[in-house]
């Protein structure tokens, strides 16, 4: 079977031990492609979100991260973001998964965070911060449309 491609968005409220319910769409999909075995990391590209992806593929990122030759800083600190700072997590009986409270302070998850299926894997932001984020890119859209995002017909 293929990689399954996640998308959508879900509103979710960490319970107090800082734990996540896997939406119920997503289960059945994740339990057939990774056994329900995902990796938990920073994002590669947003101080305020987590990335969470079924293991193979991550381990799939992993692999390209750290063939990047480390006496580059920029590619040592996307080998800590990535690679070093990687949890595997596994839903318990109630499809919950835990976020590290180190994950969780340093990407600024507090109760409320949003869920977003972005192909491959999932974004974990904090609410506040994405919206936050998503009104400073709806200001400032026109200026960055890039050549490609120019070619898309949406």
């Amino acid at each position: 079977m293929g990689d399954q491609v996640f998308f959508g968005e879900t509103a979710i409220n960490l319970d107090a031990k800082g734990r996540l319910a896997v939406p119920t769409r997503y289960r059945d999909a994740l339990e057939k492609q990774c056994g329900s075995r995902m990796v938990l990391t920073y994002s590669a590209f947003d101080s305020g979100s987590l990335w969470l992806q079924p293991e193979q593929i991550w381990e799939r990122v992993r692999d390209d991260v750290m063939a990047l030759p480390s006496f580059n800083p920029n590619h040592r600190s996307l080998q800590r973001r990535l690679v070093g700072s990687a949890t595997v997590v596994e839903p318990d009986g109630s499809g919950r998964i835990l976020l590290p409270p180190s994950l969780r302070q340093v990407a600024g998850l507090d109760k409320r965070v949003v869920l977003l299926g972005m192909g491959k894997r999932f974004e974990i932001w904090d609410e506040n911060t994405l919206n936050t984020r998503r009104a400073e890119e709806e200001s400032s859209l026109d200026e960055q449309t890039s050549v490609e995002m120019s070619r898309l017909v949406l």
